[in-house]
């Protein structure tokens, strides 16, 4: 694919999130439909090489910002049966788990808040320890 088709292709999915942000819908049901296992990112963006290649885009970075805003906007999503909520457990040492409390503190912020929006963000595939 051409870098024309490739930039056209991530202002494609771009406006339809757009389209998608502009009805104000909560914060769950955007990520869902934009960036979630069927999202349309996912669907444009289908392997792994393609997806790491948009996350670098301005056009992927303005989708994060839509999320990030309407999460302060709407706050918590309006629980329904198309989205239950689910818990996870992680391990972690004492000093991480103090740590991020006390980023919640000085963020004004809830644990859960804090973590939610630390696991939306990208990160470097080279920063995530590899399973052997």
């Amino acid at each position: 694919m051409s870098q024309i088709e490739q930039a056209e292709k991530s202002q494609e999915v771009y406006r339809v999130a757009m389209e998608l942000y502009q009805q104000n819908p909560d914060w769950v049901t955007f990520f869902r439909e934009v960036l979630g296992i069927d999202g349309i990112v996912r669907k444009a963006y289908a392997d792994q090489d393609a997806m790491t290649e948009f996350e670098k885009t301005n056009e992927y970075i303005e989708i994060q910002q839509m999320v990030a805003k309407l999460r302060e906007r709407n706050g918590v999503a309006i629980q329904d049966d198309s989205e239950p909520t689910r818990v996870i457990t992680v391990r972690m040492p004492k000093s991480l788990h103090e740590a991020l409390r006390a980023e919640a503190h000085d963020r004004h912020t809830s644990m859960n808040k804090l973590c939610i929006s630390k696991l939306l963000q990208m990160i470097d595939e080279q920063l995530v320890p590899q399973e052997v």
